[in-house]
């Protein structure tokens, strides 16, 4: 009897030992576990949802109260957008910025009304704001690409007359362009990811400025340049309304150490203010607003 009595207490104990499982290290009942299995199996299926509705380059963390959310893609650095490389590009954002006077400049427009000067192509130029915070409403056909610098640097014979070669200009730009410290680029509350990966150095180039040019220069004045920026390529947008948004930071000089730039379009000092983008993305018939 008394061994009857052992083996039903053994068998008592191997039962509640089972319905008792080891969890992490601890020893969790078997309707906790349970209930951190329905828990796992709704947080993964909550991942994939949010995996499914984002790209590797931006992060789903604000949402979009826009008419058009969608997933935002971005030119990966070494693709060749339109066959032109990212640098290409860059330095034909650089020219499009430089053949524009300065009263009708996009990037010394307050509202967004110059946003379609001088545009054309595949791809659409955004221009940051200088010495202060801006937003601008612009209306962007459908189908165009958009770039935009984040902060850029420009190193021209005429603005650096000292400067006698391209390598010379090649390590101006990464220079000045070293001073930019932290970016931030967002659409429709989505921040775009690894921007860093986005630096770009272009290809030497030439440009000839205009009457009245952001530069201060004589008009008709042609030089090489060579630039450096951190840059954001977007593949076109869906069309409706979308808020474009992006910001750099710079070190700032310390006290009693006199910069060695100046505010300038071919600097990233003064261009560090927050730039937003109410884009309207519109189909036309002929391609151009």
């Amino acid at each position: 009897m008394r061994k009857w009595f052992v083996f039903a207490t053994a068998i008592v104990f191997a039962v509640a030992i089972m319905t008792t499982i080891p969890l992490n290290g601890f020893i969790v009942p078997s309707t906790a576990l349970a209930q951190q299995q329905r828990i796992s199996s709704n947080t993964s299926s909550s991942e994939n949802t949010n995996s499914s509705n984002q790209t590797s380059d931006v992060s789903n963390e604000n949402g979009s109260s826009h008419t058009n959310p969608q997933i935002v893609s971005v030119f990966s650095s070494g693709s060749k957008p339109y066959n032109l490389t990212y640098g290409e590009w860059t330095a034909k954002w650089w020219q499009w910025g430089y053949s524009i006077p300065k009263n009708i400049n996009p990037a010394y427009d307050n509202t967004g009304k110059n946003c379609a000067e001088g545009q054309n192509g595949p791809v659409w130029f955004l221009a940051g704001t200088y010495g202060h915070p801006v937003e601008r409403a612009c209306t962007i056909p459908a189908d165009k690409g958009i770039l935009f610098p984040i902060l850029n640097s420009e190193c021209s014979f005429a603005e650096f007359p000292k400067l006698k070669t391209l390598s010379e200009l090649r390590m101006c730009a990464k220079t000045i362009q070293d001073q930019a410290t932290t970016l931030f680029a967002s659409v429709d509350g989505l921040p775009i990811r690894h921007l860093q990966e986005y630096r770009i150095q272009s290809p030497p180039f030439d440009f000839t400025l205009p009457q009245n040019n952001i530069l201060g220069m004589p008009a008709n004045t042609t030089t090489q340049a060579i630039a450096d920026g951190n840059w954001v390529f977007l593949k076109p947008l869906s069309p409706g309304i979308h808020k474009i948004m992006f910001k750099g930071g710079i070190q700032q000089p310390k006290i009693g150490e006199t910069s060695s730039v100046s505010g300038s379009f071919a600097f990233p000092s003064g261009w560090n203010f927050t730039t937003i983008y109410d884009v309207t993305v519109k189909k036309f018939t002929n391609g151009q607003p």
